[in-house]
């Protein structure tokens, strides 16, 4: 009877310890947060943060090619999630996406912005970019 008590102790403290486990979010990602820009914008003067803009299309290749590889890349995530309040805008659908195409003279994509609080653009670059290009980008930004 005790071995039945200590066997059914021990399964149920390994299931409470695989809960507690499971339940702790890793973030390997960039994590989009989803607000508006003039959201991100109050946020970023609160915060002091500056904002990452991914100006993407649905049609847009290299957007999907960058979204699954670069922008899943833990050493990335963890930069961009440690330092900028990230938002993704799809800039045809969205209406916000095409002011800020006009704002910013986004004629391609992708087109990755990086602004400050008031708005003001701080970096831009347009392409498809790898795991070392947003590394880069993001670096020269916070200089």
């Amino acid at each position: 009877m005790k071995m039945r008590i200590g066997i059914l102790f021990v399964a149920l403290t390994s299931l409470l310890i695989m809960t507690s486990v499971s339940s702790v979010k890793v973030t390997t990602e960039i994590e989009f947060d989803h607000m508006t820009l003039e959201e991100a914008k109050a946020l970023s003067v609160k915060s002091g943060k500056l904002i990452f803009i991914d100006c993407y299309t649905d049609w847009c290749g290299p957007c999907k090619r960058m979204a699954a590889t670069s922008f899943k890349d833990p050493v990335v995530g963890k930069l961009y999630n440690d330092n900028f309040i990230n938002l993704k805008i799809e800039m045809e659908k969205n209406p916000e996406g095409r002011d800020l195409a006009a704002r910013y003279k986004v004629r391609a994509y992708p087109t990755l912005l990086i602004i400050d609080g008031k708005g003001n653009l701080i970096r831009q670059v347009v392409g498809m970019q790898s795991k070392d290009g947003l590394i880069m980008f993001a670096n020269a930004a916070m200089k």
